[in-house]
């Protein structure tokens, strides 16, 4: 369980054998590209660091992945790509036999995921289907949501890819798969079995896909890309790009905590110093941080050395019982 920022004095990339990176809100925003995204991956490629894509968002299939990284200036092909339809997939086949009917809610990459896993997908109750799949789609309806909610009540065994509140889009936080996912688990009272993250599951078998030995995870949020590493026992960088921001890293309990912390993906080929304590201060670089009746406030050198700060004297302080109220930061990006 991470409780302290780790430091590396050479960057990730050269540490490392391959990152299992998220996408929404680390590689772009919704239909457009997070600055730096592209300069930090190709900088780690050339470290040799192997980039794998994995996402909780379940409604497209790798190859539609490929060509919205392409249309934010990343290159990748389809083996790149682990969706959590495809992790949802497989746990389904292995509790029930090729061939079974599953029904699908969800988009396209939740079908192409249950068909390619050697299952057929229905859509509707009346096909008796053994399971449901449910995945993100942009058009998931009332009428799939009913269909999943007779197929379950009818004896159905319940699967979800993911359980995101929210999705990140160029507009801002939509409802995410967790939150469709509620519907049908009001409304049947059935708890799904999730695939993906923060499940350790999507991590371990990426890293057997990539043949990793020495995996890192990137992502943006605490309570999925980050506990989900946590929990398959993965170090992990954390970027400020997306959901959780440097007061939210701050705040967390040790078990979303991240091991390292960057501004952007440019940190994969940075190295990462370790905080230092010296007295009541925690020192990063030129920046420095201590808590003051449970107000964390940092000072002095580069925004992010800052953050590190920051986060080793609010986790310091924490974890000796103090109650943070606040996290403030002297400059910004």
């Amino acid at each position: 369980m991470v409780s302290q920022l780790m430091g590396q004095s050479v960057p990730l990339s050269q540490v490392y054998d391959a990152a299992l990176m998220d996408l929404d809100g680390v590689a772009f925003q919704g239909t457009n590209p997070i600055p730096h995204a592209s300069e930090g991956i190709e900088m780690a490629r050339g470290d040799g660091l192997r980039i794998c894509f994995l996402t909780n968002n379940a409604s497209r299939p790798p190859s539609a992945v490929v060509a919205h990284l392409a249309s934010v200036g990343i290159g990748a092909v389809d083996d790149d790509v682990v969706t959590a339809s495809q992790a949802g997939a497989a746990m389904v086949a292995r509790d029930f036999p090729a061939g079974s009917p599953v029904l699908v809610v969800g988009g396209p990459g939740v079908v192409e995921a249950v068909d390619q896993a050697g299952l057929i997908p229905v859509f509707s109750a009346y096909e008796n289907p053994v399971a449901v799949l449910q995945g993100y789609g942009p058009a998931v309806d009332w009428i799939a949501l009913a269909e999943a909610t007779y197929a379950i009540r009818a004896g159905a065994k319940f699967y979800a890819t993911n359980l995101d509140k929210t999705l990140p889009t160029e507009r801002g936080f939509a409802p995410g798969n967790g939150s469709l996912v509620a519907a049908v688990r009001t409304a049947t009272g059935v708890e799904p079995t999730s695939a993906g993250k923060p499940e350790p599951g999507i991590f371990h078998a990426a890293a057997r896909r990539f043949g990793a030995t020495k995996p890192l995870v990137v992502g943006d949020r605490l309570d999925t890309d980050i506990a989900g590493a946590n929990a398959a026992g993965m170090p992990c960088l954390a970027v400020l790009t997306g959901v959780s921001t440097a007061s939210d890293l701050a705040m967390a309990p040790p078990d979303i905590r991240p091991t390292y912390v960057g501004a952007d993906l440019r940190a994969l080929a940075e190295p990462h110093p370790e905080p230092r304590q010296e007295g009541e201060w925690w020192v990063v670089g030129g920046a420095r941080a201590q808590v003051t009746d449970g107000v964390a406030s940092a000072s002095g050198g580069k925004w992010i050395d800052q953050v590190r700060a920051l986060l080793a004297a609010s986790w310091h302080a924490a974890d000796a019982g103090t109650h943070l109220t606040a996290c403030l930061t002297e400059s910004t990006r």
